[in-house]
């Protein structure tokens, strides 16, 4: 596990208890849900078994490590070590409609993996040189068990590292993103990576050219069922332990939430950069979201002062 120290810069006497009990903790307050962005230059590249394409160490300037989760973009997983993970890379492959070619499904699935590691291998080089990060530190735990942060990541020659994995076939458009400056909305900025992602594919780059294009739509169509089952389910399962607070938990809490999907949690997850939710009814700002899931939510939903 990475020990995480306060970010880069002086800080002041007065906040270090608070940080302090920041960092322990590992939950941001309602407060750090809307921070403002810091730009850090100069970071490096840790190199680590576990990382992939979207989700790595770190190393600052001020010899801080963090372990980022780069907005907007889903490179498909490396590893796969429990039923999310293999749940996730079922449904990347299926997302590409990535083809066995005659073979079994086992063979397309390895083919899926194998794209993970070259993304891999695509970040390392593309970071090889001190590159600059963008964050505001917002918690990007997925499935709570590694404390990260979101963050953009600028290549030394300036390029986005989100824009250049989609484009070159690495990574789907896919994930919780925020604003990217004054100019580009949160919403601007995913259609962006979208129109990248469409001209890779057109283009056939990277997992792109494994794709069956004849047998994609039923592979989206199986996905999408399946969620749609998933989603039934879950309305007659145990109801979390403890109350949720939309404010602070990682995705896979969220998805222990009646109605809540992955990519609903993403939206949630999302919308923190617009302001805390100070109670239920903030929740309907967030597409997908209506009166009736809310009412399903309100009797799961913990909402710290």
């Amino acid at each position: 596990m990475i020990k995480t120290t306060p970010g880069p810069g002086t800080i002041l006497l007065p906040c270090i208890c608070i940080i302090l009990i920041w960092i322990g903790s590992g939950i941001p307050s309602r407060a750090d849900t809307a921070k403002k962005l810091s730009t850090f230059k100069d970071c490096r590249l840790t190199k680590t078994q576990w990382a992939d394409g979207d989700s790595f160490q770190v190393l600052f300037q001020d010899g801080a490590k963090y372990t980022l989760r780069i907005y907007g973009a889903d490179c498909i997983e490396k590893q796969v070590n429990n039923t999310t993970d293999a749940r996730r890379l079922r449904a990347q492959r299926r997302y590409f409609g990535i083809s066995s070619h005659g073979g079994s499904h086992e063979t397309s699935i390895l083919r899926a993996k194998a794209h993970g590691g070259q993304a891999w291998e695509a970040v390392q080089l593309l970071l090889k040189e001190p590159f600059t990060v963008t964050t505001a530190f917002a918690d990007a735990r997925g499935d709570g068990r590694f404390k990260r942060i979101y963050a953009f990541v600028e290549t030394s020659t300036g390029e986005d590292l989100a824009s250049l994995l989609v484009s070159r076939g690495l990574a789907r458009a896919f994930g919780v993103c925020r604003r990217r400056s004054v100019n580009i909305s949160a919403d601007e900025y995913r259609e962006r990576l979208k129109d990248l992602e469409l001209k890779a594919a057109t283009a056939e780059k990277g997992i792109w050219a494994f794709t069956d294009w004849d047998a994609l739509p039923g592979e989206r169509r199986a996905e999408r069922e399946e969620e749609e089952e998933l989603a039934l389910a879950r309305k007659f399962a145990i109801p979390p332990p403890l109350s949720i607070d939309p404010n602070t938990a990682n995705r896979d809490l969220l998805m222990q939430l009646p109605g809540i999907g992955e990519q609903l949690a993403n939206r949630i997850i999302e919308s923190r950069a617009s302001g805390p939710y100070r109670q239920a009814n903030d929740l309907l700002r967030i597409a997908g979201i209506g009166t009736g899931t809310l009412k399903k939510l309100q009797p799961f939903l913990l909402f710290r002062k």
